[in-house]
């Protein structure tokens, strides 16, 4: 695999990071034991700054997982603010709302179990803020439900867009192919949107960010 950040750089940074909150600890060691994608650590205080800087009324998050990155969301919008958070898996929906109860943060997310393929077309509101980090080969049509539901100056935040370095790598191994090819796709695709300010930054595992115009 090709490295986004080297092994001294990375150990470096994690030196530095403030003490994180006990509730996300657990859950990051859950993660990591288990085996299920979160937002990295890095990417989720950006994604942290982003929200506290533009204190969003409505975000619309396409994959809650056991909601990790939900919970920071929560914690950072307006005393009105609101989350909606879309998942298909009912085992991380259990453990999600368990995090949510531990995290004093249920009041402000609605959780909307389901396939988000399905659910985004029937929203019928407009958010400030939208994080995308769902099943790949999904991106391309998510993105573009995600465009029809952001507000003009609204943020979109996507993750995975260096696919654990293979997205830029030579030697791809055959596991990740395919998924490589829909991360590379999506992109060029990302990039070259006229609708969106768009940037990918070599933060955790490449954040996407795009302001509507």
């Amino acid at each position: 695999m090709d490295k986004i950040l080297y092994t001294s750089q990375q150990k470096y940074l994690q030196g530095l990071r403030k003490k994180p909150d006990p509730v996300l600890v657990e859950i990051e060691e859950f993660a990591k034991a288990k085996k299920v994608p979160i937002l990295n650590w890095n990417a989720a205080e950006l994604l942290e700054i982003l929200i506290s800087a533009q204190r969003p009324k409505r975000v619309l998050e396409i994959g809650t997982a056991i909601g990790y990155s939900s919970i920071i969301i929560a914690r950072k919008l307006k005393k009105k603010g609101k989350l909606d958070t879309i998942e298909k898996s009912e085992d991380n929906i259990n453990l999600a709302l368990e995090n949510f109860q531990k995290a004093d943060v249920s009041e402000r997310i609605n959780l909307i179990e389901g396939d988000a393929l399905n659910i985004m077309p029937a929203l019928d509101q407009k958010y400030d803020f939208i994080f995308l980090d769902a099943d790949k080969e999904d991106y391309e049509k998510l993105f573009y439900y995600s465009l029809m539901l952001l507000n003009k100056g609204g943020v979109l935040f996507v993750d995975n867009l260096l696919w654990h370095g293979y997205a830029a790598g030579s030697k791809v191994p055959n596991a990740y192919k395919e998924s490589t090819q829909h991360i590379r796709n999506f992109n060029k695709l990302f990039i070259s949107q006229d609708a969106l300010r768009t940037v990918i930054l070599p933060v955790g595992d490449g954040i996407g960010l795009g302001i509507k115009m």
